[in-house]
């Protein structure tokens, strides 16, 4: 039988991302700065509470994640019609992508950036353009030349892998000028949280434009990778389309429980921001001072650093190290000279530096 796909899927090919299991690495003892997950972990309001969760398996999820809905509308100050929930970030962008996109729609996209703007838009065959810069608030009038008309934009902001947060202003003229080209905008702020100036965020924009769609996540602010939950915030109606297509029951029960108490949990939050900023500072001044590394200011829980050495071959050296770094060779827009690292606690901070020095030493 010969099968009829989509030639946009049958071309498609997945975005690689940083992480120990999704290189295949089984050693428990490899510190993982490839991924930007909170250096603290999970909230201990979690931890204190897992025993509790385990008589709640045998049942299905609450389908409306009601608790969790109730809890986000609390943290955000947002109504909860205006808010959909997804088993991670990346649920909701793709779903997003689905509905209002389609081979018709010009995407914007500034880059380096996370690669599966790149990769949803293109499933739905859209024609992608692409707008250069390692700072977009530096390039700002030039991008908005390049707003397309009956479009979409993604942006990330604070942008993954730079760590440049653009400012408030800025992204209001990016956001009013889509608005006048009738182009939907969707914002991605998984890392705001993890900024030392959370104000910049667009949040409070979301009842003004009816074009704004912003993406958040609790896997990087609250330690919740393993458990997978996002969520979007936008217009009543984007929202209502976004619920008719998602799947039945795709946020599972401990993944509703943990990111209702961690929502709770404020204290938690700002210590880690105070250990973000406190070792950024030891990570950027220690780093720098080492032959063969430059590394760029970041406004959030990651380095993007410059190497004079291959990426390939420094990453397979620091796995001797027992370290795994992020290679950005395949973000469009750089190559084999830049690597990324999250900011973790202070003594596994130290041991990368140490490790680096080593390795710039020998080559």
């Amino acid at each position: 039988m010969k099968l009829n796909i989509n030639k946009n899927i049958t071309s498609h090919s997945t975005i690689k991302h940083g992480g120990i299991n999704a290189l295949n690495l089984n050693d428990s003892d490899i510190v993982d700065f490839s991924t930007n997950v909170n250096p603290m972990g999970c909230s201990p309001k979690v931890i204190n509470h897992l025993k509790t969760f385990t008589t709640l398996f045998s049942s299905y999820p609450d389908p409306y994640s009601k608790q969790l809905y109730e809890k986000l509308s609390e943290y955000t100050g947002i109504n909860k019609n205006r808010i959909v929930v997804g088993n991670g970030s990346i649920e909701v962008l793709y779903d997003f992508c689905r509905v209002f996109l389609n081979p018709q729609t010009p995407v914007l996209i500034p880059i380096p950036t996370f690669g599966e703007y790149e990769s949803a838009s293109k499933l739905q065959g859209c024609k992608l353009i692409f707008f250069k810069t390692m700072d977009l608030n530096k390039n700002l009038e030039n991008f908005i030349k390049k707003i397309p008309n009956n479009g979409c934009i993604f942006i990330c902001n604070p942008n993954n892998p730079t760590g440049i947060l653009i400012k408030q202003k800025n992204m209001f003229k990016i956001i009013k000028t889509a608005q006048i080209k009738s182009s939907m905008i969707l914002v991605d702020e998984c890392f705001i949280e993890l900024t030392c100036d959370e104000k910049e965020s667009v949040l409070k924009y979301i009842e003004h434009f009816d074009n704004l769609f912003l993406l958040r996540s609790l896997t990087k602010t609250f330690g919740l990778a393993g458990l997978r939950i996002g969520y979007g915030i936008g217009d009543k109606k984007i929202i209502k389309t976004l619920k008719k297509i998602k799947i039945p029951w795709s946020i599972n029960t401990l993944a509703q429980k943990a990111a209702s108490l961690s929502l709770s949990d404020k204290l938690y939050l700002s210590k880690t921001r105070n250990l973000i900023k406190q070792e950024y500072i030891f990570l950027t001044k220690s780093i720098s001072k080492i032959n063969n590394f430059i590394c760029y200011n970041s406004d959030t829980s990651f380095i993007l650093i410059k190497s004079l050495l291959d990426t390939t071959f420094l990453q397979e050296q620091l796995l001797k190290h027992k370290i795994l770094i992020r290679n950005c060779n395949n973000f469009r827009g750089l190559n084999n000279h830049f690597f990324r690292i999250s900011i973790k606690t202070h003594n596994e901070n130290l041991k990368l530096i140490k490790s680096l020095e080593v390795i710039s030493r020998k080559h």
